[in-house]
């Protein structure tokens, strides 16, 4: 409960922390919340400006755009939950490895993570989606590779500064196996700052989600992303605002909350930060 209400008080952290756990019941709920199915076609109703029956309006097909919306949220957050669980575990995984391990092997890894760090993330997720192509399964795996050296060049950072620790050294006079060494006091040490970047980089990749999709390289229609109905309001502007205002406003609202989220945890649990305010 202190970290909470720490966090709380941090700016933005009330804000943040409500858009959030907003946006996890919308994904959550989904099918229990939208008033229409997302993809039900009603070409009589197309392009309608919000109404009682259709709280948003509707899209050139005539299908609700708050339950396409609400289905949106359901795809950014499950990308970008999968793509940060994936690249966390094999980026700490790596990264650990890689401090533990003889010198040419760590200059190997550490190679590796700078090489694919040296290019935008954006970027580097276009391109590789663009050689193996669209789809959700493709937009998961290949954005997770790109996110990976994030969180290998962090715990590997983190890693080389506590292998030396006396308390770990001690486990190893004792005789601790290299596995028990990592669980039990490199792994909690290096979670707190892996935690923060996975909550400051779940923002940019909702964002590269959004984008891939609305260039027709990530979620397929008639699946509902932000980037895709983007793409559809930006096509029908001339007819109708409708769209491309409120997906517009749902992935700047869904970044900003969970970046903000992500800044009140890195001033919380750095304690010079803290310690300094």
């Amino acid at each position: 409960m202190t970290a909470l209400s720490d966090l709380t008080r941090r700016p933005g952290g009330t804000f943040s922390l409500a858009v959030v756990i907003l946006i996890c019941l919308l994904a959550i709920a989904a099918p229990l919340i939208a008033p229409h199915n997302p993809n039900a076609i009603a070409p009589a109703q197309r392009l309608a400006d919000p109404s009682l029956q259709h709280l948003l309006g509707t899209d050139h097909l005539g299908r609700d755009i708050f339950s396409r919306l609400i289905f949106g949220a359901r795809v950014a957050l499950g990308v970008s939950l999968a793509v940060i669980a994936i690249s966390l575990t094999t980026g700490v995984a790596l990264g650990i490895a890689a401090a533990l391990s003889p010198r040419a092997i760590d200059l190997f890894i550490a190679g590796m993570f700078d090489i694919v760090t040296s290019f935008p993330s954006v970027i580097l997720a276009l391109a590789l989606v663009a050689v193996f192509g669209p789809g959700l399964g493709n937009v998961v795996l290949l954005v997770s590779i790109v996110f990976i050296p994030h969180f290998g060049r962090v715990a590997r950072a983190q890693t080389i500064t506590l292998r030396n620790s006396p308390f770990i050294e001690a486990e190893k006079v004792l005789g601790a196996e290299p596995w028990r060494v990592i669980l039990h006091h490199i792994t909690p040490n290096i979670i707190g700052p892996i935690f923060v970047l996975a909550c400051m980089d779940i923002p940019v990749v909702i964002t590269i989600e959004a984008g891939l999709s609305f260039l027709g390289l990530g979620v397929r229609p008639p699946l509902a992303s932000w980037g895709n109905l983007l793409n559809d309001g930006y096509t029908y502007l001339d007819q109708s605002i409708w769209l491309a205002t409120f997906s517009g406003t749902a992935l700047i609202v869904a970044t900003l909350g969970f970046s903000l989220l992500g800044e009140a945890l890195r001033d919380t649990l750095d304690p010079k930060l803290r310690n300094a305010l």
